[in-house]
C-alpha cells in the first residue's frame, strides 16, 4: 500500500524552520540601531542648541538698550530699538566696512573659482610631465598654517615691484586668492575626475577648442562642485581676520572682522552694547543668507562625486 507523500500546502520539502536564534539576533540588531539613532539625533539637537542659542541671543540683544543687556542679559527686549542698527551702520562705520568686505570677498571668490577650476581641469584631464608634482604642490599648500606666512607675505606685498600692495583692494584680493587656491584645486580636481570624458571628446570631435570645451561643456557640468567650493571659500574669506589685520592697517579700508574687533576693544561709541550686537548681526547675516539659499546645492555638490 502506497503512502501519500505529497507535501502539505505551504510547506516546502527539505526547508528548515527559521531559527529562533536568528530572530533574536535580528531583534538585538534592531535595538542597537534604535539606540544609535536616538544617540545621533540627540547629538544633533545638542549641536543645534550650541549654535542656535548664541545666535538668537545676539539677535534679540541687538534690539535692546545697553542697560537692558547688562541688567537682564537673557531677557527678551521690551521694545525694538532699531536705532542700534542705524548707530552700528553709520556711527560705528559698519556700512563702510561692509562695502569693503563685499568688494574684497567678491573679487577674491570670483578669482579663486576661475583660476582654481581652470588649474583643476588641466590637472584632472591632461597627462603631462610634472602633473602629479604640481598637484601635490597645491596639496602641500593646505598644510602650511597662515601664521608662518604672514611676516614674509607682509614684506612681499610692501616691496612689490609695481608699488606697495598693502592696504589696497587688489592686494587683499590677491592674498585671499592665494590663500584659498590650494583647497579649491584639490577639491575641483577630484570633482572633474568624476565627470564623464565622452562629452568632452564629443565636443572636441565637433570642432570645439579646449577653451570652449572647458567653459561651455565641462564647467556647467561641474556646477554642483563649483557652488559647494564657492560657498566654502566665501565663508572662509568673509570671516578672515588675521590676514587683513596684518596687511590692511588703514581704518577706512577695514573689513568687517577688523571693524568688529576695533569696536569691541575700544567701544568708541560710549559703551553702546546694543549697537555692538547689531554690528555682529550685520556681519553674520550675509553668511546665513548664503547658506540658507544654497544649502541644497552644497549637499548635492558634496555627494555628487560619490553618486557617479
Amino acid at each position: 500500500m502506497k503512502t501519500d507523500e505529497t507535501p502539505k500546502q505551504g510547506v516546502i520539502p527539505g526547508a528548515r524552520k527559521p531559527s529562533s536564534a536568528k530572530s533574536g539576533k535580528s531583534g538585538k540588531g534592531g535595538k542597537e540601531g534604535g539606540v544609535l539613532n536616538v544617540f545621533s539625533h540627540g547629538m544633533l539637537v545638542v549641536w543645534a542648541l550650541m549654535v542656535g542659542v548664541p545666535l538668537l541671543w545676539v539677535l534679540w540683544s541687538s534690539f535692546k538698550t545697553s542697560n537692558g543687556i547688562l541688567t537682564d542679559p537673557w531677557g527678551l527686549p521690551s521694545s525694538l530699538h532699531w536705532e542700534n542698527w542705524s548707530n552700528a551702520w553709520n556711527k560705528a562705520n559698519m556700512g563702510q566696512y561692509f562695502i569693503n568686505t563685499v568688494i574684497v570677498v567678491g573679487g577674491s571668490v570670483i578669482g579663486t573659482m576661475v583660476l582654481g577650476s581652470m588649474a583643476a581641469y588641466v590637472l584632472a584631464r591632461f597627462e603631462f610631465p610634472g602633473n602629479r608634482f604640481i598637484y601635490y604642490l597645491f596639496v602641500a599648500g593646505m598644510s602650511f598654517p597662515v601664521f608662518m606666512l604672514v611676516i614674509p607675505l607682509f614684506f612681499v606685498m610692501r616691496d612689490f615691484p609695481t608699488g606697495s600692495l598693502l592696504t589696497t583692494y587688489q592686494g587683499m584680493i590677491l592674498v585671499y586668492i592665494a590663500y584659498s587656491l590650494p583647497f579649491t584645486v584639490f577639491f575641483m580636481t577630484s570633482f572633474f575626475r568624476t565627470l564623464p570624458t565622452s562629452v568632452a571628446e564629443a565636443a572636441m570631435i565637433d570642432g570645439a577648442s579646449h577653451t570652449r570645451t572647458f567653459f561651455q561643456v565641462m564647467l556647467p557640468m561641474a556646477k554642483p562642485g563649483l557652488i559647494s567650493i564657492g560657498i566654502f571659500n566665501f565663508l572662509g574669506q568673509w570671516n578672515q581676520y588675521l590676514l587683513p589685520m596684518v596687511l590692511n592697517q588703514e581704518e577706512k579700508d577695514y573689513v568687517l572682522t577688523q571693524g568688529l574687533a576695533m569696536i569691541a576693544l575700544q567701544q568708541g561709541y560710549e559703551n553702546d552694547w546694543g549697537a555692538l550686537m547689531a554690528g555682529m548681526m550685520i556681519a553674520m547675516l550675509p553668511v546665513l543668507v548664503v547658506y540658507f539659499i544654497f544649502q541644497r546645492q552644497v549637499q548635492a555638490g558634496l555627494t555628487a562625486g560619490a553618486m557617479k
